[in-house]
């Protein structure tokens, strides 16, 4: 009953980062597997995959819907990274956990310090090639296949600097780009990483799925700036303790 009541509570907050934010949320989800839940950092990172997988497919229809997804280039975007994913997620599941824990903690300090740092307004970019289309595809790929993450917080800024999306449409063609990627790292990763706790995964990712559309409801509530800046505050501190336990 405490798994399932842990697991509700940090899928709700996950789902309202996100919601929220529109990226950065799944963040935090390895570190609440593994902290909260006890799940080792292979294991975490794998149902971190399926979390990140059905939390993104779900904000994907609804960005759908209003017509912010650019399916085509989304998918060519997407298509550059499936490799990455996929054999990165297979070699993920013989790395050492303290590698993991570091690695996920470096990246989770780069996204906080992100969020942080203001952004000011910049002249329109110019879309990029396809060989600097395909090289963003494949890093964020290689992200997502091997730290369990959706790297919402390194694809948008992709869209819009690589392939010159407006916010709006990056933020939804993003989830499309994610979702795959994260399929595409989730499945070498079953055969490996044991069998996924469902009485914890299931819970924890319903009730993201639900947090994510009350998060929606509450960024129009509060400053956008004040949500960054407060969920960056939460996620150096998570980023300090995982590396400091990877430490020691």
């Amino acid at each position: 009953m405490t798994s399932l009541i842990l697991a509700l509570v940090a899928g709700g907050v996950v789902g309202l980062a996100l919601g929220g934010l529109g990226g950065g949320g799944s963040m935090l989800t390895v570190p609440a597997l593994i902290y909260l839940l006890g799940f080792t950092p292979a294991r975490a990172t794998t149902a971190s995959l399926l979390i990140v997988a059905v939390t993104s497919l779900t904000g994907l229809l609804t960005h759908a819907g209003a017509g912010r997804v650019r399916w085509r280039s989304g998918a060519l975007f997407a298509a550059a990274g499936l490799p990455a994913a996929a054999a990165v997620g297979a070699l993920s599941s013989a790395l050492p956990s303290r590698i993991l824990t570091t690695a996920f903690a470096v990246l989770a300090g780069l996204a906080a310090w992100r969020m942080m740092t203001p952004r000011h307004a910049t002249a329109p970019v110019q879309a990029a090639g396809p060989v600097r289309s395909a090289a963003a595809g494949a890093g964020l790929g290689t992200v997502t296949g091997l730290l369990g993450v959706g790297g919402g917080f390194l694809a948008v800024p992709a869209l819009i600097s690589v392939l010159a999306f407006p916010m709006a449409e990056a933020i939804g063609t993003s989830l499309l780009v994610i979702s795959a990627n994260a399929v595409a790292a989730l499945i070498p990763r079953l055969g490996h990483a044991g069998t996924i706790h469902w009485a914890v995964v299931g819970p924890f990712t319903a009730a993201a799925v639900l947090g994510a559309w009350d998060g929606k409801r509450w960024a129009g509530r509060l400053s956008g700036l004040v949500l960054q800046r407060t969920f960056a505050i939460v996620l150096l501190a998570v980023a300090a303790l995982m590396l400091a336990s990877a430490l020691t």
